[in-house]
């Protein structure tokens, strides 16, 4: 059976869960923003990723033994830091972010100052120090996962610490383990297991290609292709992108560039390039010098109905209320 945990002392777990998650009698000790679940390890506590201000960064927590998963939100305009180091891997699955500056380090890896982290991970092998600290620019939401060392095969290389990188095959397969132990017991410990070897395989398989980012998803795009594609549409954000010319540009039929690009990212061409169309508006809004009228305009909408209704489909709140929010 998932478990699931608060954070903070126990007086505080509403601040920190969703309303109806329940907060288990077993083995919870927080400390300065730290929460620790011994039933992760019996020998000693398994500790979660410190993370400042306690005070406004909402945390969610379920699992089971071996793995769990915890997501976060950090407000626009907040100074947050997050750091761990422990015996567990973590990866990080960044939703959504834009920072004013910053930075994030792993034990073994040069330091990132990327600006936009939306669709990008973090990895930190078991053993590792993680520590990022970054101004809010807009809300950042991310998935952490913490996954026990021991489950890769003894023939297997342990995979590497990597920051801010891109990956669709090892983000599709972490989404999916997220999602099974959120959905509590709807899915068999045996399954959580195999998923978690999975995504630990992937991880591990990436490093021995040399670079992440030359993987290929079977059927999807070849990285020349997914570069080619994603340059242009972020060129053309505010224009009408024919298909053809997409499919094209990756020589192949609009049949397969379609079934080809959904395979990589997940999504059709037109609702991925609406969805940088509106990840793009949310940090003209959040900079607060633009009108919402013109910030519509920037990335590609005529109307100001036309533009609420879009971002309002995609985020589930107005540009209005976004703006206040951030």
């Amino acid at each position: 059976m998932v478990e699931t945990f608060g954070a903070g002392r126990r007086d505080e777990v509403a601040r920190w869960s969703e309303p109806d998650l329940a907060v288990a009698d077993q083995d919870l000790l927080a400390n300065n923003g730290k929460c620790t679940v011994a039933t992760l390890d019996s020998r000693n506590g398994a500790e979660l990723a410190s993370i400042s201000p306690v005070d406004t960064v909402r945390r969610s927590i379920s699992g089971v033994p071996t793995c769990f998963t915890e997501t976060i939100s950090v407000p626009a305009r907040t100074r947050a830091a997050i750091s761990f180091a422990g015996p567990l891997h973590f990866l990080v699955l960044y939703h959504e972010g834009c920072r004013g500056d910053g930075q994030a380090t792993v034990s073994g890896c040069p330091a990132s100052k990327l600006r936009s982290v939306t669709s990008r991970l973090t990895f930190v092998p078991a053993g590792s120090h993680f520590r990022e600290v970054y101004e809010a620019r807009s809300t950042t939401r991310a998935t952490f996962l913490y996954l026990a060392a021991d489950q890769r095969e003894e023939t297997e290389s342990p995979p590497t610490a990597n920051v801010h990188f891109e990956d669709p095959l090892v983000w599709g397969t972490a989404a999916k383990l997220s999602q099974a132990l959120e959905s509590g017991a709807d899915k068999p410990l045996s399954y959580i297991n195999a998923l978690s070897k999975v995504l630990l395989h992937e991880l591990a398989r990436a490093d021995v290609s040399g670079c992440r980012s030359t993987i290929v998803c079977k059927g999807g795009l070849a990285s020349w292709q997914k570069r080619a594609v994603i340059s242009y549409i972020e060129d053309h954000l505010a224009d009408q992108i024919c298909l053809t010319t997409l499919a094209e540009l990756v020589k192949l039929s609009r049949h397969h560039f379609c079934r080809a690009f959904k395979q990589s990212f997940g999504a059709p061409p037109h609702q991925y390039h609406v969805k940088r169309r509106i990840e793009h508006a949310k940090q003209l809004l959040a900079d607060g010098d633009m009108s919402i009228t013109d910030a519509g305009l920037a990335v590609g909408y005529s109307q100001a109905s036309s533009f609420s209704l879009a971002f309002r489909k995609m985020t589930g709140e107005s540009p209005s209320n976004y703006r206040r929010g951030a």
